[in-house]
C-alpha cells in the first residue's frame, strides 16, 4: 500500500487543456501523463481526488475512471482504496541492463537515482552444494555470505544475498558492506569482476522476502541468480537477488546474428 506524507495537489486542471478530437478519457490520459513528465506531479504526488477532477474536466466520474484505469494500466499511478487511499503518482521503475555487465549502485547512478544500502546479515559460512558449484569450491569450504536490501527514494527494491569464497577475500566481512562490493573487490583485493552469467525467472514472495521488500506473501517478484568471474574468468560471487516486479524492470539488447 502506497501512503504519501504530500498534501493533495491543488486544482491544476481545465477542460480548456484537453487537446485532440478522441474519447474524452484519452484526452484526460494524455493531459496528466504530460503533467507527470513535467514534473507537475512527481512520485508519491497525490492527484485531486475523483470529484475534484471530473469537475475540473467537466466529465462524468465514468469517463474519468476509465482514464485511471488507463494510467493504472500503464504503471504511472497507484490507486489505494480506504482512509489514507487516493490516487498516487507511481515512482518510476528502475532499470537493470542485463546487456552491461555493471554492478546495482553503478547502473542506479548511470540513471541519476541515489541507492541506499542496509546490510541486514554478514558472516562465514560453510557452502552449500549449489553455491560451492558456483564458485568452483568444494562443498563445506567457507564462504562469506552477505544479505542486503537496497532502496531507491526510500523503499525497498531488491533484496540480495551473495557469497563470495572466503580463502580469496580475507577480511571482507570487516569492511564496509554498505557499498559497491564490486568496487570493494576492486580496490582492496585487486579481483574486479569483469563479466557475469545471470538467469532471471519469477517467483512470488514468502513471508520473509515480502516483509523486507514491503509487498505481501504470494507479491510476484524477479529472482535474478548470478555468477560474477574476474578478468581470469575465475568466478567471486555468486548472488541471488529479488526485484519487487513493481519498481524494476530488466533490459536485454538484442543484435542480429551475422551470417556465414
Amino acid at each position: 500500500m502506497i501512503e504519501s506524507s504530500k498534501s493533495e495537489q491543488p486544482d491544476v486542471f481545465t477542460s480548456e487543456e484537453l487537446q485532440g478530437d478522441g474519447p474524452l478519457y484519452l484526452q484526460i490520459v494524455g493531459l496528466l501523463e504530460r503533467r507527470i513528465e513535467d514534473g507537475t506531479f512527481s512520485p508519491g504526488d497525490r492527484f485531486p481526488s475523483e470529484p475534484k477532477l471530473a469537475a475540473s474536466f467537466q466529465v462524468s466520474r465514468l469517463t474519468l475512471r476509465q482514464a485511471l484505469a488507463l494510467l493504472q494500466h500503464r504503471g504511472l499511478i497507484d490507486r489505494v482504496v480506504g482512509r489514507r487511499g487516493g490516487t498516487f503518482v507511481r515512482s518510476r521503475p528502475i532499470s537493470r541492463d542485463l546487456t552491461n555487465f555493471a554492478g546495482f549502485s553503478d547502473q542506479l547512478r548511470r540513471q541519476g537515482r541515489v541507492v541506499a544500502t542496509r546490510v541486514l546479515r554478514a558472516e562465514l559460512l560453510p557452502a552449500s552444494a549449489a553455491v560451492a558449484a558456483a564458485l568452483e569450491l568444494d562443498e563445506g569450504e567457507t564462504v562469506a555470505e552477505i544479505r542486503r536490501l537496497r532502496l531507491e527514494g526510500g523503499a525497498p527494491v531488491v533484496l540480495e544475498c551473495s557469497s563470495f569464497p572466503g580463502a580469496a577475500f580475507p577480511g571482507l566481512l570487516d569492511e564496509r558492506l554498505d557499498q559497491s562490493l564490486y568496487q570493494l573487490l576492486h580496490s582492496r583485493y585487486d579481483r574486479r569482476p569483469t563479466h557475469a552469467r545471470e538467469t532471471i525467472e519469477p517467483l512470488k514472495a514468502d513471508r520473509q522476502a515480502g516483509r523486507l521488500l514491503g509487498v505481501q506473501t504470494g507479491t510476484a517478484l524477479l529472482a535474478v541468480e548470478r555468477t560474477a568471474f574476474d578478468g581470469e574468468g575465475t568466478p567471486v560471487e555468486f548472488a541471488r537477488d529479488l526485484f519487487r516486479g513493481d519498481r524494476a524492470r530488466m533490459t536485454v539488447w538484442s543484435f542480429e546474428v551475422p551470417s556465414h
